[in-house]
């Protein structure tokens, strides 16, 4: 008989594994970080937003998981790599990374300005592009491989009418970054994926819950593409993260996962 088996839930375990997580003030990045912490990881916490970050990295720590928190964003080169050399410095290495930082800028492309589309860019791609090489530099020297989870959306193959021509661009190339890495990596055993989520609940989408004419007939419209029938919720994306970074994705590199209640099925 197969060892695993015995005991299937061996293949979700990540305890004693050390995660980063940027963007963890963000929405996605503060549910990342509990759902690690909650695991058994040891969870090393970064983002621009310090009240914001000093309350995830307390809820981690209240979850029971050893913590390491810094203000600061991915936003160079430098500031990436000292990101993956704190996190050696706290924990004695990297197992882990969740690249959840990121932006949108909503706007028809003709007033939109060149400078605000690579803002985008610069703050959803070029970020998460340093924070993989920073993070793998570190998981291929230490010989064990690793796991990488970007933050894609729906919009990275579906269009928006709303102007989106920045975010949909940017979460396209994330496409792009997790296919190109799951094949660069792959046979150094670190996994590239990325999760991509449609509306899930949220301090910015909040208005989109409630029971209002707007927010009745927004929903309503929406709901009609997607066959689950609802909105995400925070735990909808918990189970997906927790497989994407154990080791029951082992043989998953390269893959986007579509967590959006089938909607980019249809």
């Amino acid at each position: 008989m197969n060892e695993f088996l015995r005991n299937p839930e061996a293949l979700f375990d990540i305890r004693g594994k050390v995660a980063i997580v940027v963007g963890a003030s963000g929405a996605f990045g503060t549910l990342a970080a509990q759902v690690l912490a909650g695991a058994g990881a040891k969870v090393a916490v970064f983002a621009g937003n310090a009240e914001a970050l000093g309350g995830t990295a307390a809820a981690c720590r209240e979850l029971g998981a050893p913590v390491f928190s810094m203000v600061t964003r991915p936003a160079d080169e430098a500031q990436c790599e000292e990101i993956v050399a704190k996190t050696v410095e706290a924990f004695g290495g990297v197992d882990i990374l969740i690249v959840a930082s990121g932006k949108n800028d909503v706007s028809k492309i003709g007033e939109m300005t060149p400078a605000r589309f690579l803002d985008v860019m610069d703050a959803n791609v070029t970020q998460s592009w340093l924070m993989a090489r920073a993070a793998g530099k570190q998981m291929l020297a230490q010989g064990r491989g690793g796991k990488i989870v970007l933050m894609s959306s729906a919009r990275g193959k579906l269009g928006h009418p709303a102007g989106y021509s920045a975010y949909c661009a940017s979460k396209s190339a994330i496409d792009g970054i997790t296919r190109a890495l799951g094949c660069e990596w792959g046979g150094a055993g670190i996994t590239v994926n990325a999760i991509a989520p449609t509306v899930f609940r949220s301090p910015l989408t909040a208005w989109m819950f409630e029971d209002n004419e707007r927010a009745n007939e927004v929903r309503k419209g929406f709901l009609a593409r997607v066959p689950k029938g609802r909105l995400g919720e925070p735990q909808d994306l918990a189970g997906p993260l927790l497989f994407l970074v154990s080791q029951a994705s082992d043989f998953y590199t390269g893959h986007i996962l579509d967590a959006d209640g089938g909607y980019s099925a249809g």
